[in-house]
């Protein structure tokens, strides 16, 4: 194996490792996201749900959402 060879195959072991870090920081950063979305979601879920605790039967159950 000649030496450009070898320089050539770590560069490209470099640059393979690199992009395997962008990737799984942006991953993270996903994961991280949607953690943040669903935790607001099920804190507005509860929120809602407390607040109708004092209304009569059946208020809330047709809710039209096709606006």
């Amino acid at each position: 194996m000649d030496m450009m060879s070898m320089v050539s195959s770590l560069l490209a072991a470099r640059a393979g490792n690199t992009q395997m870090q962008v990737a799984a920081t942006i991953m993270k950063s996903n994961a991280d996201a949607e953690k943040s979305a669903v935790l607001t979601l099920l804190g507005a879920a509860q929120q809602s749900a407390s607040s109708l605790a004092n209304v009569g039967a059946g208020i809330g159950g047709n809710l039209d959402v096709t606006a």
